[in-house]
Parts: structure tokens; sequence; C-alpha cells
């Protein structure tokens, strides 16, 4: 039991790892982006769309992840270029992407694809116990295990990443350095949108194989509180959406297995698991906000 719920961890959680590591890219750089959400399923929908018409997956991924860019990039446009308030753009975009994916996805409720398939690695799945945990899933999952230590070391070892922290704590600073602050926010947000649609991308055309109208269920949501959670750190993200993702699976397990719960109780328990979390956390929060989020919710800028 303790293996399918940590499998499943792995399966479910890997869609809020990648929006999560798109919304602290786009946090480190001052913007946060609660349109995350409508990236996702953008991004679900537009992957699963591109898969159906080229029947490559690897194409579809690349389509989602664009579709999810294209979202945040009317968030970027609003918040940078036009001074709007951040968490009112976010949200309208959440809204704006769950309504277009319901009008243009009627015709693929019904569409079937052949989308990514699990890939057992060789000798590692061998391995007793932890190989099918780790590794038996599919390719996006693989790639998602490069992910969070490459944004680390892009944030953390590169020219851009001090560049782009210090965008989201002194924007002058890099404005005097003869840099645009600008330009790199909008890199930020798109390319955290196009992470985000990536996300959505597994989620349709790796995990459930699927197109359903809203399956991202919050999930862009979650991401966006996970950053949070994870004091703006990759690898503290990813724990907490594997948190998220094992909810889920217990969820799951606990049904397959006949457990006399309501399921509506069951299906409000990952996002329970999570509050809790966010609770435990923030008592002991002790990373720093980026300064230029502060301004966010403090008011001073839009």
């Amino acid at each position: 039991m303790i293996a399918d719920i940590l499998t499943g961890a792995l399966r479910s959680g890997t869609s809020v790892l990648y929006a999560s590591m798109g919304e602290l890219i786009s946090e480190r750089a001052g913007v946060i982006n609660l349109g995350t959400e409508g990236a996702m399923v953008a991004g679900a929908l537009g992957g699963f769309a591109v898969t159906v018409w080229t029947g490559n997956p690897w194409i579809g991924a690349l389509g989602g992840g664009i579709c999810g860019g294209l979202i945040s990039l009317m968030h970027a446009f609003l918040v940078i270029s036009r001074n709007a308030n951040q968490l009112a753009s976010g949200l309208t975009l959440m809204f704006l992407g769950l309504g277009l994916t319901a009008f243009f996805g009627r015709s693929f409720v019904s569409a079937s694809i052949v989308g990514f398939n699990t890939v057992e690695i060789p000798l590692l799945s061998d391995i007793p116990w932890i190989g099918p945990i780790l590794f038996k899933h599919d390719p996006l999952t693989y790639v998602s295990y490069l992910l969070v230590p490459g944004v680390w070391l892009l944030l953390h070892r590169t020219r851009i990443g001090v560049i782009l922290r210090a965008v989201g704590e002194r924007d002058e600073v890099v404005y005097a350095y003869g840099i645009s602050p600008v330009l790199i926010r909008y890199l930020a947000v798109i390319s955290g949108g196009f992470l985000a649609g990536v996300g959505g991308t597994q989620l349709s055309v790796a995990f459930t194989h699927s197109w359903v109208e809203g399956m991202t269920s919050g999930r862009g949501i979650v991401a966006a509180a996970l950053v949070i959670f994870a004091s703006w750190r990759p690898f503290r993200a990813m724990l907490g959406a594997y948190l998220f993702g094992g909810a889920q699976a217990l969820q799951l397990v606990l049904q397959s297995r006949g457990v006399d719960v309501s399921p509506f109780l069951l299906f409000m328990l990952p996002y329970v698991l999570t509050l809790a979390a966010l609770f435990l956390v923030e008592r002991r929060q002790r990373g720093r906000m980026p300064e230029g989020l502060s301004k966010v919710f403090t008011g001073a800028t839009g």
C-alpha cells in the first residue's frame, strides 16, 4: 500500500511540480501569477489537441507549453506594461483560461490519443521496492527529475539567476547595472507559464490520456501556494508537490480498497493536507519573501 501511494505521489504530483517550478521562477522575479491555473488548463487542452493532430506527444508537450506561455504573456503585459493589480489580473486570467478551454475543448472530450506511456528504466526499475516507485513512469516525469535541480542551479549558480533574483528584490539596482528589469520579468513570467502548460500536458497526455473540462481542478492554485510553502526554494516545492500527489494517491487507494468514507471527503483530502502543511510551515517560516512580492501585498505597487 505504501509503495502504491508513493508511486501515485510521483504520477499525480508531477503536473503540480512543473507548475510550481514555473511559479517559483515568476515570483523570484517579483511577479505573482495566480493565472497559473489558467496556464495549466490551457496547456492541458493545447497539449492534448496537438497530440491528436500530430500523433506525437512530444510536439503536444511543446504545444501545451506554448499555450501556457501565451496565457502568462497576457498576465505579463497587464501587470508589467500596464501596471495592473497582479492578483486581480491572475484571477481573471484563471477564469478566462477555464472558459476558453471549456469552449474550444468540447470536440476533444471523446477524442483518443497515443500519449506518453510508462517507460521502465533498465536495471534501475528492477531495484527492489524503490525501483518501481522511481523508475516506472512517463517521460515527462523523468524530465521533472532533472527540472528541479536545473531550476536550483539556474537561480543560485548562474549569472542569469543572480539577475533574476535581483529583479525580484531591487529592480532599480538591476536597471542601474544596464539591464532591463522589464525584459527579465517578461521572460520569467512567460517561462513560468510555459512550465505550467507542460504540467497541464502531463496531466492530459501522460497521466489520464484524455481531456475533460476543468481537469486541472485547482492544481495551478495549489502550485502557487506551494511556492510559499517552499519559501521559494525548488527542492522544498518538489516535496510539496509530491505531498499533494501522495494525498491524491491515498484517496484512490482508499477508494480501490473499499474503505467506507464519503467520496466527497476523499476528494477534499489533498487540499486539506496542503492547507495543513501550509499552516505548519508558515508558523516556522524563515524564508524571506522577495521584496518585489511584498510590494504586491502591501499595495506599494500595482
